[in-house]
C-alpha cells in the first residue's frame, strides 16, 4: 500500500471516528431534543487548549461539547498527552481521549481546526487530514485550573444586547413564530415575553441570525450542490450550531427547540450516510459565527439612554430588566418614553 493510500485511509477513519461519536451524542438526546451542542451552565463556553489558551473551532468545539456533556467535564481545559505533562499534569491512568481533527494546507504554516476538506481557506490545496487525542483538565492530575471571572446574567444578558444590535439585522417582534425571511430579508421573532427565560429568546435570535448570514452578500451560503434533497436540513444543522457558536461567545446557554425535532431524523441521516457532512456544517457555522461577531464589533457602541435603560431599536422601545428572587434576569418589560409600563 502506497503511503498516499495509507493517508486516505487514515483520513477516512478519523471523519468516521469523530462523526459516529456525534451520531451517537445526538441519538441519545432525541428523546429530550438536547443536542450536543446545547450547552446549559457551567458548560456554557468554547473548549480551551491548555498549550495555546486559543478556543478550538469549528467541528473540534462539537466534538469537545459532546464529550463534555457524555462525561460531565466542567472544565472546558484540553489538552493532547505531553501538553498536559509539559504543564506539570498526568493523565490518570485508563483515561479515553476524544479526537479532534487538524486541517494542513497549502501555503499556511499552520495547522487549521475551522475549515474542511469541502471548503479550504484562501482557496489553498489539502496537504492533509491529522486527528489528534486530547484529554480534559478532569481526565488528569496536577493541574491547578485558573479561576475564570464570574460575570453576572445580567452583564452577559446586556452585552449580548449590544451585540445583535451592533450586527443591524431587520429584527421584527410579534406573533408565534421566529423565523428569518429571504424574501423581506429580516428577522421575526416572538415577543420576549413569549420566552420562558431569557436565553430562550437570545439562542433563537442567534439561531435566526445564522440564517440572515446565508444571503449572497453576507456569506453566500449555498448548499444545493453539496446536500441535494437535504439542503434545508443542512441549513437547520448550521443555524443550530452557529447559535451554539454565538451563544458561547457571549457566554450564554442554548436551548433546546421542540419545533427543531422534524429535524433530527433528518440529520441523522445525512450524517450517517455522509461521514463528512458535519465537518461542512459545522465549518460553514463558524464562517456564520465570525461573520457575525466581526460585524457586530465594527458597529457603533450600543446607545445608552439617559435613564440608564437600554434602547432597543428592534422594537423602538426602552427596555427595563425585570429579576427574581435570586437576582436573575427572567424578561425585560417594554417601556415608553413617558416611562409608563406597556
Amino acid at each position: 500500500m502506497s503511503t498516499s493510500d495509507i493517508t486516505a485511509t487514515s483520513q477516512r477513519d478519523v471523519y468516521r471516528k469523530v462523526t459516529d461519536a456525534i451520531v451517537n451524542a445526538i441519538e441519545q438526546g432525541v428523546g429530550t431534543w438536547r443536542m450536543p451542542w446545547h450547552t446549559s451552565g457551567r458548560f456554557a463556553f468554547s473548549p480551551i487548549n491548555v498549550a495555546s489558551k486559543k478556543p478550538y473551532r469549528g467541528i473540534n468545539t462539537v466534538c469537545l461539547w459532546a464529550a463534555a456533556q457524555a462525561k460531565g467535564y466542567e472544565l472546558g481545559d484540553w489538552g493532547t498527552y505531553q501538553q498536559w505533562q509539559d504543564r506539570g499534569a498526568q493523565v490518570r491512568k485508563g483515561e479515553k481521549a476524544t479526537t479532534v481533527v487538524f486541517w494542513k494546507f497549502a501555503n499556511s504554516a499552520d495547522d487549521t481546526d475551522d475549515a474542511d476538506d469541502q471548503t479550504p481557506t484562501q482557496g489553498s490545496r489539502l496537504l492533509f487530514t491529522r486527528g489528534y487525542s486530547v484529554f480534559n483538565a478532569a481526565q488528569v492530575d496536577g493541574y491547578n485550573p485558573p479561576i475564570d471571572p464570574n460575570i453576572p446574567m445580567l452583564d452577559r444578558i446586556e452585552r449580548a444586547d449590544a451585540f445583535f444590535r451592533g450586527i443591524g439585522a431587520d429584527i421584527r417582534h410579534g406573533g408565534n413564530q421566529a423565523f428569518y425571511s429571504p424574501a423581506m430579508d429580516h428577522i421575526q421573532m416572538p415577543p420576549f415575553q413569549a420566552f420562558k427565560e431569557s436565553i430562550g429568546y437570545y439562542s433563537t435570535l442567534a439561531h435566526e441570525h445564522t440564517h440572515w448570514t446565508a444571503k449572497a452578500d453576507r456569506c453566500d451560503r449555498q448548499l444545493g450542490k453539496r446536500f441535494g434533497d437535504n439542503a434545508y436540513a443542512a441549513e437547520e444543522l448550521i443555524a443550530e450550531l452557529g447559535a451554539a457558536f454565538t451563544c458561547a461567545h457571549l457566554g450564554l446557554s442554548t436551548e433546546p427547540r421542540a419545533d427543531h425535532a422534524q429535524y433530527i431524523q433528518s440529520w441523522l441521516k445525512v450524517l450517517k450516510a455522509d461521514s463528512r457532512a458535519i465537518f461542512t456544517a459545522a465549518s460553514k457555522a463558524q464562517h456564520a459565527t465570525d461573520w457575525l461577531i466581526q460585524r457586530a464589533e465594527q458597529s457603533a457602541p450600543a446607545l445608552e439612554i439617559s435613564t440608564g435603560k437600554k434602547f432597543d431599536p428592534a422594537s423602538g422601545r426602552e427596555r427595563s430588566v425585570i429579576l427574581d428572587e435570586q437576582g436573575k434576569p427572567v424578561m425585560f418589560a417594554d417601556v415608553d418614553y413617558q416611562g409608563v409600563a406597556a
